[in-house]
């Protein structure tokens, strides 16, 4: 319960779940920027704030979530059930789903291409990299196992 000299704020910054969780999404999303910068030798903001690329954000707040919870509450309890859960929704639609989108739109993508090099639709290009490949999905989920451990570690 919320007592009034005790905020919100204070209450998340103390959680040391949600720090972790937090954190891993973070951490996910600034090797993602290292990465391309390493990559293609050039800096884009779009990298920080995007979905896609190398490792999946999602993934690694969503196994970080997971095993923090498993680590804090026990790995038999109804909350790790129902955030392991929601884990694996999360990689099968960063992998799957997400990546199948991606797919279509480089598809349609050319296909505008091709009818606007003849003066036909003038349309905008669908965004192209919008899901993960399994490699990037399984990073994410390294990471946010890594994270969530040393988080847990740190209470100890």
């Amino acid at each position: 319960m919320l007592e009034n000299s005790d905020s919100i704020v204070a209450q998340l910054g103390r959680n040391r779940i949600f720090i972790a969780t937090a954190t891993s999404w973070i951490t996910a999303q600034v090797l993602k920027v290292v990465i391309g910068v390493l990559r293609q030798g050039r800096f884009n903001f779009k990298w920080l704030v995007s979905s896609g690329g190398m490792p999946s954000s999602h993934v690694a707040m969503s196994m970080c979530l997971t095993v923090s919870i498993g680590l804090y509450y026990g790995f038999d309890s109804g909350l790790f059930a129902i955030a392991l859960g929601f884990a694996v929704i999360t990689m099968f639609d960063a992998q799957g789903v997400r990546w199948h989108s991606g797919k279509q739109a480089e598809a349609l993508n050319r296909i505008l291409e091709d009818i606007y090099s003849k003066k036909g639709i003038q349309e905008a290009p669908l965004k192209q990299l919008i899901g993960h490949t399994p490699v990037e999905v399984y990073a994410g989920g390294a990471l946010g196992i890594v994270m969530a451990i040393l988080f847990y570690r740190g209470t100890s």
